[in-house]
Parts: C-alpha cells; structure tokens; sequence
C-alpha cells in the first residue's frame, strides 16, 4: 500500500511540476538555445587548433580528433548531473520562498519520496532537451558518435542512481543553511569541472588531477565517451562500471542517512518554520 502511496504522490509531483514548466514556454525555448550559444564559440575555438581539419594535439590526449562528439557527450551528461542537484535543491527553495514548506512536511508522504518526484520531471526534460540540441549541433557543426547507444545508456543509469545520493545531500544543506543557488552552483560546477565534463582530466595539474580521479563521477564521463568514441580510458571500462556501481551503491545510502539525519534535526529544534 506504502508503494502505491509514493507512486500516487510522485506522479502528481510530476503533473505539478509539468503544469509550472508548459505555462512559461519561454523557458523551454532557452533551455534549447542556450547550450547552442556556449558550443558555437567552443567550436570556432577548436577550428583555430586544427591541421588540415583534425584536433591532432587533443587526439593525444583523449584518442580522439572529434572534439565536437567529446564536447556534446559531456554536455548531455553533465545536464543531467545537473538536473537532479537542482530538482532536488532548487525546489526546497523554491517551497520555502512560496511558505508551504511546513505543510507538505505534514503529509504522510516522506520527504525523499518527494525529492525523488521533483527531480524525475526535470529529467525527463532534461533528456528530450538534450537529444534536440544534440540534433542541432549535428545539423550545424556534426560529429560522430558510434554504435554502442545501448551500453552507454546502461552505464549511465548506474551514474544517475548514484545522483540521487549526491542530490539528498544537497537538499540536506540546502535544509540547514536555507541556500540553494550558490550551494548549488558551486557544487555543479566544481563536479563538472574536476569529473572532465570539456576537457580530458590528463591535460590537468597533477594535484588537481588526483582529486579528479577520487570522483566517482570521473568515471562515468570516461566510460561512456569510451564506448561512444572509443577514445583512450582512464581504467578498463569494466573496472569503471563497476566503480559506477559501487558509487551507486554507496552514495545513495550515505545521502539518504544524511537526509534522515538532516530532516529528524530540523523536526526537533523546529527551524523549518524559519525559512
């Protein structure tokens, strides 16, 4: 019955969340336009750099000449990355700035059910987002991906999962310091930089270089551009899946505890009424 409950509530999450996105189709728009604004310079850029049309000093790094293909990948999955942190985050925020905060915690549904609701609709944006612009750059610039579609979108689950551990630990802080666009930002941001999201992590300082590889997420990125442009991996691409898998594991039962943790703290001191 509990999970019949949660899958009641979460497909009206959806439903709200749909209804909120569809009345400003402005937003949808942009959300198009603007990866397409920051790639063309990108390309122009990698163009200068080019011998006789190939990226030959990139290709020493990542085994690959197509920057383009490299760029798009880590695009799509860094939307995702931060898809989830700000559905999960960015919607805490967005209750305790409407006041209704205090009663959707009154409800019998517990809160990372709703977390995970309000994250699901901003992926599935966030896909059909991805597979337009992706469309358009190859309209535009092209470049090439290969066959393995499948294996790359089964390493990527895994990736996504684990996400949702990370995401719990975000709504957590975004609980205690009431703060979510810089918690946020930062978050993405420095995650995307340091897991390789543009760039091959090897062209990296050694120092920095060492953090990168700590991030599980560094893995992902790898993996599926290995699969998708067979380019140069950091490990085997077994050994990367079953890190993603352990970072699956991992990652969601830590941020879910420090949710728990997180949630139990602010129903006994009563601080949520503060925000």
């Amino acid at each position: 019955m509990k999970i019949k409950a949660y899958l009641i509530a979460i497909m009206a999450i959806i439903k709200k969340d749909a209804k909120i996105f569809f009345r400003y189709p402005a937003n949808a728009i942009f959300r198009i336009v603007e990866p397409i604004i920051w790639i063309t310079p990108v390309y122009f850029l990698s163009k200068a750099f080019q011998i006789k049309g190939e990226n030959i000093g990139f290709s020493q790094y990542a085994g690959t000449t197509d920057y383009m293909a490299f760029l798009v990948i880590g695009s799509i999955i860094g939307g995702f990355v931060s898809s989830v942190l700000w559905g999960m985050g960015f919607s805490l925020k967005n209750e305790m700035d409407a006041g209704v905060i205090e009663s959707n915690w009154l409800t019998p549904i517990p809160l990372w059910i709703q977390l995970i609701g309000r994250s699901i609709f901003s992926l599935v944006i966030t896909t059909v987002n991805a597979l337009t612009v992706a469309f358009i750059i190859w309209i535009m610039f092209g470049f090439n991906i290969g066959k393995g579609m499948l294996p790359a979108i089964v390493t990527l689950l895994p990736m996504l999962i684990a996400l949702y551990g990370l995401g719990f630990g975000i709504a957590s802080l975004v609980l205690i310091t009431n703060n979510a666009n810089n918690i946020i930002d930062i978050t993405s941001f420095s995650l995307t930089l340091l897991s390789g999201e543009s760039f091959p992590i090897t062209v990296l300082p050694r120092a920095i270089m060492a953090i990168s590889l700590s991030l599980p997420l560094t893995y992902g990125y790898d993996a599926i551009r290995g699969i998708l442009l067979d380019t140069n991996t950091l490990l085997p691409l077994k050994m990367e899946m079953w890190i993603l898998i352990g970072f699956m594991i991992t990652g969601t039962l830590i941020g879910y505890n420090v949710l728990k943790k997180v949630e139990k703290y602010c129903r006994t001191v009563g601080n949520i009424g503060f925000h």
